[in-house]
């Protein structure tokens, strides 16, 4: 797939995505700050390209697997919006019944399986989800979002050892966004290139523009085909940049004003938005439609998380295993 050749309907959709994906976040810190959203909270701000260029190259039978910061992740999978912020709420119309929240966003239906808020513990998971996909012979493959401090983990090293060695049709996607939670990358890696880890385990391996997503579409497209067609494994590196602290707890003085304002001359919607304008393939007035169409979808997730009922007591009691 060529970035600059990537179909106009395919980017205006990908806009879409992530206009949705930016407003939807900002309403739920605003909840989050009225309380009426609990517990851990992170947000997807400024990652928004990596979720919506995925989605690009994907099929719906496709699996997909996260970590914590996953909001983004379930909308661009095709999760309503009212699921979401109903399990955010805490309602028992929640896509996980209310008992998830932020950070175990679930649906089969969707083929999203979570939402895990050990950091690295999904990795493994990733590898038996394509393993079964193998043995079953499906048409499918796996795509594992995880973040910068999960690399260093264990988890990490042994899921990528299975993956190259029994040939998993699985895709580790590495969103990193500089920071683990308040550590600098420099500080906690030896090796700044962390795509080149995938080469201790003979995997396909390379750093992508995740800022830019018609790059994530093109890097993304080959690994998703090469998993597809030939059952091969791949790590990529999303360079990103999240323009909020690690959670709502964190006010993020670890990095300066300086710093994120210069980050946010590369806002992957505003790249987005500007090339489609360029090329002639939206007006002012259409932005215009799309933030309305948005804002109402969204609106309407607030309304519908509002009016919810909160889970049955009796709710403790299942989905429990012993």
């Amino acid at each position: 797939m060529d970035p600059e050749k990537v179909d106009a309907e395919t980017l205006r959709h990908a806009y879409y995505q992530m206009v949705l994906m930016r407003r939807f976040e900002l309403r739920v810190a605003e909840y989050y700050q009225q309380g009426k959203i609990g517990g851990f909270c992170h947000l997807y701000n400024g990652q928004e390209a990596v979720a919506a260029g995925v989605a690009a190259v994907c099929r719906p039978e496709d699996y997909w697997i996260s970590s914590y910061r996953e909001h983004g992740h379930a909308l661009a999978k095709g999760m309503s919006a009212k699921s979401i912020m109903a399990e955010l709420f805490g309602k028992v119309t929640g896509c996980s019944r209310g008992k998830g929240g932020s950070m175990h966003l679930f649906s089969v239906e969707h083929r999203f399986y979570g939402g895990h808020a050990i950091v690295g513990g999904h990795l493994p998971l990733a590898a038996g989800m394509a393993h079964a996909i193998q043995g079953r012979g499906e048409d499918a493959v796996v795509v594992c979002f995880f973040g910068d401090g999960a690399v260093n983990n264990g988890a990490f090293h042994e899921a990528l050892n299975l993956a190259s060695l029994w040939k998993l049709p699985v895709i580790f996607l590495c969103e990193n966004n500089r920071y683990a939670i308040g550590t600098p990358l420099e500080r906690a890696s030896s090796l700044y290139d962390i795509s080149l880890k995938g080469r201790g385990y003979d995997m396909d391996c390379d750093w992508l523009d995740g800022m830019d997503v018609t790059r994530v579409m093109l890097k993304l497209g080959e690994a998703v085909e090469r998993a597809r067609t030939e059952s091969r494994p791949t790590f990529l590196e999303a360079r990103t940049y999240r323009f909020r602290g690690h959670s709502m707890a964190d006010p993020a003085h670890y990095r300066t004003k300086e710093e994120v304002e210069d980050q946010r001359k590369r806002d992957p919607l505003l790249l987005l938005e500007k090339r489609l304008q360029d090329d002639g393939e939206l007006t002012q007035e259409q932005i215009q439609q799309i933030e309305d169409q948005v804002d109402q979808e969204v609106e309407e997730s607030v309304v519908f998380a509002e009016q919810s009922e909160e889970p049955a007591e009796e709710e403790l009691f299942t989905d429990v295993l012993v």
